[in-house]
């Protein structure tokens, strides 16, 4: 998901109403993501649903050339995203969207965001993205969320086709795909438009299948 909805989340208007709606969910414990995203906590990071305070932390991590080259422009505010953080919350209640803050152990604000959107109402195909603070590159990070977020869009959400799109220039990414066992279906020819130029993207998937087989028989390393 390198057209990462940004843009979209400037309409939100009445931020502290959004956000105190989705405070008041989340006390209430409940299987159900819609009104509330669950904790799930891996060997190395927690995910978490947004909060208004991880804002600074986000524009700090999200705003750096390397981080940011390969995705929609992120908000140059803290006001910015903080009306992200609020969308989010609002289209994550209305069935369409979550998006996981990524917290590492021993920390409080979030150093990245994993995103998975529906496709089609049903949510039966789904595309997923992200985006982590380049300091945590390469720390065994992102495969700890990635596993956790995967498992939550299959097992909870029922999704039965998973789909990335990452820019055939950005080998991070690729790689990072790969690793996780995504098949690559073809390249999408000058589908991502970034700094005034089209780029090509791959498009990469998981089934639900795969992954349940990708899990009984090997292990994905750090």
């Amino acid at each position: 998901m390198e057209k990462m909805p940004f843009r979209e989340a400037q309409a939100v208007t009445d931020l502290h109403a959004v956000m105190a709606e989705a405070r008041n969910a989340a006390t209430t414990t409940t299987s159900d993501w819609r009104k509330a995203l669950p904790v799930l906590t891996g060997s190395m990071v927690t995910l978490r649903e947004l909060r208004l305070s991880d804002a600074p932390s986000l524009l700090q991590m999200l705003s750096t050339e390397e981080v940011a080259r390969f995705i929609s422009p992120p908000p140059t505010t803290v006001e910015g995203f903080e009306r992200f953080i609020a969308w989010t919350h609002r289209e994550r209640a209305a069935g369409h969207y979550v998006c996981f803050a990524v917290v590492p152990h021993g920390m409080d604000s979030a150093i990245g965001i994993f995103q998975v959107r529906q496709l089609e109402p049903s949510f039966d195909t789904a595309e997923w993205g992200f985006a982590i603070g380049s300091a945590f590159w390469g720390t065994g990070v992102f495969v700890d969320a990635a596993k956790m977020v995967i498992d939550f869009t299959f097992n909870t959400i029922r999704t039965h086709r998973l789909e990335a799109r990452a820019a055939v220039l950005n080998g991070r990414g690729n790689a990072a795909l790969k690793k996780l066992g995504a098949t690559a279906e073809g390249v999408l020819r000058k589908s991502f438009l970034r700094n005034g130029e089209y780029l090509d993207q791959t498009l990469w998937t998981i089934l639900a299948a795969d992954w349940a087989l990708i899990r009984q028989t090997s292990s994905i390393v750090h």
